[in-house]
Protein backbone atom coordinates (compact mmCIF):
# COMPACT_ATOMS: atom_id res chain seq x y z
CA UNK A 1 0.00 0.00 0.00
CA UNK A 2 1.79 3.36 -0.90
CA UNK A 3 2.74 5.66 1.46
CA UNK A 4 3.45 9.84 1.87
CA UNK A 5 6.28 10.55 2.54
CA UNK A 6 5.63 14.82 4.25
CA UNK A 7 8.42 17.37 4.96
CA UNK A 8 9.86 16.21 8.37
CA UNK A 9 10.28 19.02 10.85
CA UNK A 10 14.11 18.38 11.36
CA UNK A 11 14.28 21.29 13.96
CA UNK A 12 12.60 22.43 16.68
CA UNK A 13 12.40 25.47 14.84
CA UNK A 14 11.38 24.37 11.34
CA UNK A 15 8.37 25.99 9.91
CA UNK A 16 9.73 25.00 6.47
CA UNK A 17 12.68 23.06 4.13
CA UNK A 18 13.81 23.26 0.92
CA UNK A 19 14.92 20.25 -1.15
CA UNK A 20 18.76 20.89 -1.78
CA UNK A 21 19.11 17.79 -4.00
CA UNK A 22 17.28 14.22 -4.70
CA UNK A 23 18.95 11.33 -4.42
CA UNK A 24 16.67 8.96 -5.98
CA UNK A 25 14.29 9.54 -8.73
CA UNK A 26 10.80 8.28 -10.14
CA UNK A 27 10.94 4.52 -10.65
CA UNK A 28 13.97 3.94 -8.29
CA UNK A 29 14.05 1.34 -5.49
CA UNK A 30 14.04 2.55 -2.10
CA UNK A 31 15.10 0.57 0.87
CA UNK A 32 14.58 1.17 4.71
CA UNK A 33 18.05 3.76 5.22
CA UNK A 34 18.39 4.56 2.15
CA UNK A 35 18.87 8.88 2.24
CA UNK A 36 16.32 9.91 0.12
CA UNK A 37 16.87 13.77 -0.16
CA UNK A 38 18.94 16.56 0.89
CA UNK A 39 16.22 18.95 3.14
CA UNK A 40 18.29 23.02 4.30
CA UNK A 41 16.09 23.89 7.45
CA UNK A 42 16.54 27.19 9.11
CA UNK A 43 20.03 25.89 10.81
CA UNK A 44 21.59 23.87 8.20
CA UNK A 45 21.32 21.14 5.29
CA UNK A 46 20.73 17.45 6.45
CA UNK A 47 20.17 14.16 5.03
CA UNK A 48 16.77 12.81 5.20
CA UNK A 49 16.85 9.03 6.15
CA UNK A 50 14.14 6.90 5.05
CA UNK A 51 11.91 4.26 7.18
CA UNK A 52 10.24 2.79 4.63
CA UNK A 53 11.06 0.47 1.25
CA UNK A 54 9.19 0.43 -1.92
CA UNK A 55 9.19 2.22 -4.88
CA UNK A 56 9.20 6.38 -5.37
CA UNK A 57 6.05 6.76 -7.53
CA UNK A 58 6.01 10.86 -6.91
CA UNK A 59 7.78 13.34 -6.25
CA UNK A 60 6.00 16.96 -5.48
CA UNK A 61 8.57 19.31 -4.66
CA UNK A 62 11.48 20.11 -6.99
CA UNK A 63 15.05 20.82 -5.79
CA UNK A 64 15.37 24.43 -5.05
CA UNK A 65 11.86 24.68 -4.03
CA UNK A 66 10.43 25.21 -0.24
CA UNK A 67 7.55 23.74 1.44
CA UNK A 68 6.02 23.96 4.74
CA UNK A 69 6.42 20.69 7.46
CA UNK A 70 3.92 18.11 6.78
CA UNK A 71 3.19 19.03 3.43
CA UNK A 72 3.77 16.52 0.62
CA UNK A 73 7.22 15.17 -0.46
CA UNK A 74 6.61 12.29 -2.20
CA UNK A 75 5.49 8.65 -2.24
CA UNK A 76 6.90 5.49 -1.89
CA UNK A 77 4.88 2.33 -2.82
CA UNK A 78 4.09 -0.72 -5.25
CA UNK A 79 5.28 -1.08 -9.01
CA UNK A 80 2.40 0.28 -10.63
CA UNK A 81 0.37 1.32 -7.71
CA UNK A 82 -2.58 3.81 -8.45
CA UNK A 83 -2.03 6.89 -6.38
CA UNK A 84 -3.77 9.40 -7.72
CA UNK A 85 -6.00 9.95 -5.02
CA UNK A 86 -3.36 10.11 -2.77
CA UNK A 87 -1.88 12.89 -5.04
CA UNK A 88 -5.57 14.79 -5.44
CA UNK A 89 -5.92 14.82 -1.64
CA UNK A 90 -2.19 16.09 -0.54
CA UNK A 91 -1.15 18.02 -3.11
CA UNK A 92 -1.93 21.80 -3.75
CA UNK A 93 -4.68 23.32 -6.00
CA UNK A 94 -1.49 23.41 -8.44
CA UNK A 95 -0.50 19.82 -8.43
CA UNK A 96 -4.29 18.70 -8.53
CA UNK A 97 -5.19 21.24 -11.56
CA UNK A 98 -1.58 19.19 -13.49
CA UNK A 99 -3.32 15.90 -12.67
CA UNK A 100 -6.67 16.58 -14.20
CA UNK A 101 -4.44 17.93 -17.41
CA UNK A 102 -6.54 20.63 -17.90
CA UNK A 103 -5.96 22.02 -21.14
CA UNK A 104 -7.59 25.48 -21.88
CA UNK A 105 -7.46 27.14 -25.49
CA UNK A 106 -4.88 30.05 -25.90
CA UNK A 107 -6.76 33.31 -27.55
CA UNK A 108 -3.89 34.81 -30.20
CA UNK A 109 -4.41 36.51 -33.35
CA UNK A 110 -2.59 34.92 -35.92
CA UNK A 111 -0.12 38.09 -36.75
CA UNK A 112 0.20 38.09 -33.17
CA UNK A 113 1.24 33.94 -32.99
CA UNK A 114 3.61 34.65 -36.12
CA UNK A 115 5.51 37.66 -34.16
CA UNK A 116 6.04 35.72 -31.04
CA UNK A 117 7.20 32.66 -33.56
CA UNK A 118 9.67 34.55 -35.33
CA UNK A 119 10.97 35.96 -31.85
CA UNK A 120 11.05 33.06 -30.35
CA UNK A 121 8.82 34.05 -27.44
CA UNK A 122 6.34 31.92 -25.22
CA UNK A 123 3.18 32.99 -25.90
CA UNK A 124 2.41 31.28 -22.58
CA UNK A 125 4.29 33.95 -20.78
CA UNK A 126 2.09 36.37 -22.12
CA UNK A 127 -1.14 38.22 -21.03
CA UNK A 128 -3.03 39.17 -23.30
CA UNK A 129 -4.99 42.80 -23.59
CA UNK A 130 -7.46 41.60 -26.19
CA UNK A 131 -11.08 40.64 -26.23
CA UNK A 132 -11.77 37.94 -23.78
CA UNK A 133 -8.12 37.80 -23.52
CA UNK A 134 -6.88 37.75 -26.68
CA UNK A 135 -2.67 38.16 -27.11
CA UNK A 136 -2.83 40.68 -29.93
CA UNK A 137 0.37 42.97 -31.47
CA UNK A 138 0.32 44.90 -29.25
CA UNK A 139 0.86 42.72 -26.29
CA UNK A 140 3.87 41.22 -28.28
CA UNK A 141 5.90 44.33 -28.47
CA UNK A 142 5.61 45.57 -25.19
CA UNK A 143 6.82 41.44 -23.96
CA UNK A 144 9.70 42.20 -26.40
CA UNK A 145 10.23 45.74 -25.22
CA UNK A 146 10.04 44.98 -21.26
CA UNK A 147 12.40 41.71 -21.94
CA UNK A 148 14.94 44.00 -23.65
CA UNK A 149 14.90 46.03 -20.68
CA UNK A 150 14.85 43.70 -18.11
CA UNK A 151 18.31 44.04 -16.91
CA UNK A 152 17.60 47.51 -15.57
CA UNK A 153 14.53 46.39 -13.36
CA UNK A 154 14.59 45.80 -9.58
CA UNK A 155 15.22 41.84 -8.97
CA UNK A 156 14.42 40.18 -5.98
CA UNK A 157 15.50 36.61 -4.21
CA UNK A 158 13.35 34.81 -2.01
CA UNK A 159 14.30 34.53 1.61
CA UNK A 160 15.99 31.49 2.63
CA UNK A 161 15.07 29.62 6.08
CA UNK A 162 18.16 30.49 7.46
CA UNK A 163 17.91 34.02 6.10
CA UNK A 164 14.60 34.42 7.89
CA UNK A 165 15.53 32.47 11.08
CA UNK A 166 18.66 35.11 11.69
CA UNK A 167 16.87 38.29 10.88
CA UNK A 168 14.11 36.68 13.22
CA UNK A 169 16.72 36.03 16.17
CA UNK A 170 19.37 39.47 16.20
CA UNK A 171 16.11 41.42 15.42
CA UNK A 172 14.42 39.69 19.08
CA UNK A 173 18.23 40.44 20.52
CA UNK A 174 18.82 43.76 19.47
CA UNK A 175 14.96 44.79 21.09
CA UNK A 176 14.74 42.89 24.05
CA UNK A 177 19.10 43.25 25.18
CA UNK A 178 20.06 46.79 26.40
CA UNK A 179 23.08 46.56 24.79
CA UNK A 180 26.66 48.39 25.66
CA UNK A 181 30.13 48.20 24.43
CA UNK A 182 33.37 48.01 25.52
CA UNK A 183 36.50 48.58 23.90
CA UNK A 184 40.06 48.12 23.98
CA UNK A 185 43.61 47.40 22.07
CA UNK A 186 45.64 44.62 22.73
CA UNK A 187 49.37 44.42 21.62
CA UNK A 188 50.32 40.95 20.33
CA UNK A 189 53.65 40.90 19.37
CA UNK A 190 54.61 37.89 21.59
CA UNK A 191 51.23 36.45 20.43
CA UNK A 192 53.21 36.56 17.10
CA UNK A 193 56.03 35.24 18.07
CA UNK A 194 54.74 32.24 19.88
CA UNK A 195 52.05 31.57 16.68
CA UNK A 196 55.46 31.29 14.56
CA UNK A 197 57.49 29.18 17.25
CA UNK A 198 54.75 26.51 17.35
CA UNK A 199 54.25 26.56 13.28
CA UNK A 200 57.26 26.10 12.64
CA UNK A 201 57.26 22.32 14.33
CA UNK A 202 53.53 21.78 13.26
CA UNK A 203 52.61 20.20 9.62
CA UNK A 204 50.85 21.84 7.47
CA UNK A 205 47.34 20.47 8.26
CA UNK A 206 47.76 21.38 11.92
CA UNK A 207 48.79 24.93 11.62
CA UNK A 208 47.50 27.07 14.29
CA UNK A 209 45.57 30.68 13.18
CA UNK A 210 45.36 33.79 15.18
CA UNK A 211 41.69 32.83 16.16
CA UNK A 212 42.74 29.46 17.87
CA UNK A 213 43.99 31.07 20.35
CA UNK A 214 41.56 33.63 20.45
CA UNK A 215 39.15 31.09 21.07
CA UNK A 216 41.60 29.24 24.00
CA UNK A 217 42.55 32.61 25.56
CA UNK A 218 38.38 33.15 25.43
CA UNK A 219 37.79 30.10 27.68
CA UNK A 220 40.41 30.30 30.05
CA UNK A 221 39.36 33.85 30.74
CA UNK A 222 35.62 32.83 31.13
CA UNK A 223 37.11 30.06 33.51
CA UNK A 224 38.28 32.90 35.51
CA UNK A 225 35.08 35.22 35.10
CA UNK A 226 32.58 32.98 35.17
CA UNK A 227 29.90 35.37 36.24
CA UNK A 228 30.26 36.49 32.13
CA UNK A 229 28.93 32.57 31.96
CA UNK A 230 25.31 33.77 32.24
CA UNK A 231 22.18 34.09 30.77
CA UNK A 232 19.26 36.01 31.54
CA UNK A 233 15.53 34.94 32.20
CA UNK A 234 12.72 36.75 33.32
CA UNK A 235 12.54 35.46 36.80
CA UNK A 236 15.94 33.86 37.46
CA UNK A 237 19.42 34.25 35.79
CA UNK A 238 21.09 30.80 34.34
CA UNK A 239 24.58 30.03 35.21
CA UNK A 240 26.62 28.12 32.99
CA UNK A 241 29.00 25.03 34.48
CA UNK A 242 30.50 24.81 30.74
CA UNK A 243 32.14 26.86 29.15
CA UNK A 244 30.71 26.66 25.16
CA UNK A 245 32.48 28.91 22.70
CA UNK A 246 29.98 29.72 19.57
CA UNK A 247 32.22 30.73 16.95
CA UNK A 248 30.66 32.93 13.86
CA UNK A 249 31.28 31.59 10.33
CA UNK A 250 30.38 33.55 7.56
CA UNK A 251 28.30 31.11 4.68
CA UNK A 252 26.34 32.53 1.57
CA UNK A 253 22.96 32.12 3.31
CA UNK A 254 23.97 34.32 6.15
CA UNK A 255 25.77 33.20 9.41
CA UNK A 256 26.03 30.42 11.29
CA UNK A 257 27.49 29.69 14.75
CA UNK A 258 29.18 25.79 15.09
CA UNK A 259 30.16 25.41 18.87
CA UNK A 260 33.14 23.80 20.40
CA UNK A 261 31.80 22.54 23.45
CA UNK A 262 34.12 22.69 27.07
CA UNK A 263 36.56 24.80 25.37
CA UNK A 264 38.26 25.62 28.47
CA UNK A 265 39.20 21.31 28.64
CA UNK A 266 40.71 20.84 25.17
CA UNK A 267 44.32 21.88 24.24
CA UNK A 268 45.00 24.65 21.49
CA UNK A 269 45.33 21.77 18.75
CA UNK A 270 42.27 19.97 19.75
CA UNK A 271 40.67 23.45 19.87
CA UNK A 272 42.10 24.27 16.28
CA UNK A 273 41.66 21.15 14.69
CA UNK A 274 37.81 21.17 15.99
CA UNK A 275 37.66 24.57 14.49
CA UNK A 276 38.65 24.01 10.91
CA UNK A 277 36.49 20.76 11.33
CA UNK A 278 33.20 22.55 11.65
CA UNK A 279 34.07 25.43 9.45
CA UNK A 280 34.12 23.68 6.39
CA UNK A 281 30.98 21.49 7.57
CA UNK A 282 29.51 25.27 8.29
CA UNK A 283 30.47 26.51 4.88
CA UNK A 284 29.18 23.26 2.86
CA UNK A 285 26.17 22.93 4.85
CA UNK A 286 26.76 19.87 6.46
CA UNK A 287 26.77 20.75 10.50
CA UNK A 288 24.64 19.23 12.45
CA UNK A 289 21.62 20.80 14.81
CA UNK A 290 23.29 19.65 17.83
CA UNK A 291 26.81 21.35 16.67
CA UNK A 292 25.17 24.75 16.59
CA UNK A 293 23.42 25.02 20.11
CA UNK A 294 23.94 25.85 23.66
CA UNK A 295 26.68 28.30 23.40
CA UNK A 296 27.52 30.16 26.41
CA UNK A 297 29.87 33.07 24.79
CA UNK A 298 30.24 33.78 20.85
CA UNK A 299 33.55 35.22 19.13
CA UNK A 300 33.27 37.26 15.76
CA UNK A 301 36.37 37.86 14.03
CA UNK A 302 36.17 39.68 11.08
CA UNK A 303 40.34 40.35 10.74
CA UNK A 304 40.60 37.91 7.78
CA UNK A 305 38.70 40.74 5.93
CA UNK A 306 41.00 43.73 6.95
CA UNK A 307 38.16 45.51 9.37
CA UNK A 308 39.56 47.14 12.18
CA UNK A 309 37.27 47.31 14.54
CA UNK A 310 33.37 46.52 14.85
CA UNK A 311 30.69 45.47 17.57
CA UNK A 312 28.25 42.29 17.36
CA UNK A 313 25.22 41.96 17.99
CA UNK A 314 24.72 39.30 21.31
CA UNK A 315 24.06 35.66 20.21
CA UNK A 316 20.71 35.23 22.58
CA UNK A 317 20.67 33.92 24.89
CA UNK A 318 24.63 34.50 25.08
CA UNK A 319 24.93 37.41 27.50
CA UNK A 320 28.21 38.75 25.59
CA UNK A 321 29.82 38.32 22.34
CA UNK A 322 33.64 39.33 21.58
CA UNK A 323 34.16 40.83 18.17
CA UNK A 324 37.79 40.93 16.99
CA UNK A 325 39.65 43.04 14.20
CA UNK A 326 42.94 42.69 11.94
CA UNK A 327 45.93 42.43 13.81
CA UNK A 328 47.80 46.02 12.64
CA UNK A 329 51.23 47.98 13.02
CA UNK A 330 51.53 51.33 15.18
CA UNK A 331 53.81 53.39 16.80
CA UNK A 332 53.62 51.90 20.61
CA UNK A 333 54.75 53.94 24.03
CA UNK A 334 57.33 51.93 25.63
CA UNK A 335 59.41 53.34 28.27
CA UNK A 336 58.76 56.74 27.65
CA UNK A 337 60.06 55.86 23.71
CA UNK A 338 58.37 55.11 20.45
CA UNK A 339 58.31 51.67 18.99
CA UNK A 340 56.92 49.88 16.08
CA UNK A 341 54.46 47.23 17.67
CA UNK A 342 51.45 44.73 16.56
CA UNK A 343 48.19 46.05 18.34
CA UNK A 344 44.52 43.84 17.95
CA UNK A 345 41.32 45.63 18.75
CA UNK A 346 38.81 43.73 20.63
CA UNK A 347 35.33 45.18 21.50
CA UNK A 348 32.61 43.68 23.93
CA UNK A 349 29.19 43.19 23.33
CA UNK A 350 26.98 43.19 26.50
CA UNK A 351 23.59 42.54 27.55
CA UNK A 352 23.31 44.91 30.58
CA UNK A 353 20.46 43.65 32.44
CA UNK A 354 22.66 40.46 33.61
CA UNK A 355 26.38 42.13 32.67
CA UNK A 356 27.51 45.20 34.96
CA UNK A 357 30.14 47.59 33.27
CA UNK A 358 32.49 46.22 36.48
CA UNK A 359 32.04 42.72 35.35
CA UNK A 360 32.84 42.82 31.23
CA UNK A 361 35.81 45.20 32.42
CA UNK A 362 37.40 42.33 34.61
CA UNK A 363 36.85 40.36 31.95
CA UNK A 364 38.49 42.27 29.29
CA UNK A 365 41.60 42.84 31.54
CA UNK A 366 42.17 39.36 32.15
CA UNK A 367 41.47 38.59 28.16
CA UNK A 368 44.49 41.15 27.60
CA UNK A 369 46.64 39.73 29.84
CA UNK A 370 46.13 36.37 28.81
CA UNK A 371 46.97 37.36 24.92
CA UNK A 372 49.90 39.76 25.70
CA UNK A 373 51.69 37.22 27.72
CA UNK A 374 50.64 34.11 25.17
CA UNK A 375 52.61 31.19 27.22
CA UNK A 376 50.26 31.63 29.83
CA UNK A 377 47.05 30.24 27.36
CA UNK A 378 48.94 27.16 27.20
CA UNK A 379 48.98 26.15 30.70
Amino acid sequence: MAEIITMPQLSDTMEEGTVIKWNKKIGDKISEGDILAEIETDKATQDFEIDVSGILLFIGVKEGEKTKVNDILAIIGEEGEDISHLILESTSKKVKENIKNLDEKLLISPLAKKMAKKENISINEIKGSGEYGRIIKRDIEFYKTKTLNKDLENKSIAHSSMRKKIAKHLTFSKITAPHYYLFSEIQVDELIKLRKKLNNKLSIEEKISFNDFIIKAVSKTIKNNMDINVSWEEDKIIIYPNINIGIAVAIKDGLIVPVIKNADQKSLLQISKEIKDKVNRSKSKKIQPEEIDNSTFTVSNLGMYGIESFTSIINIPNSSILSVGKIMERPIVKNSKIEIGNIMKITLSCDHRIIDGAIASNYIYSLKNFLEDPITILF
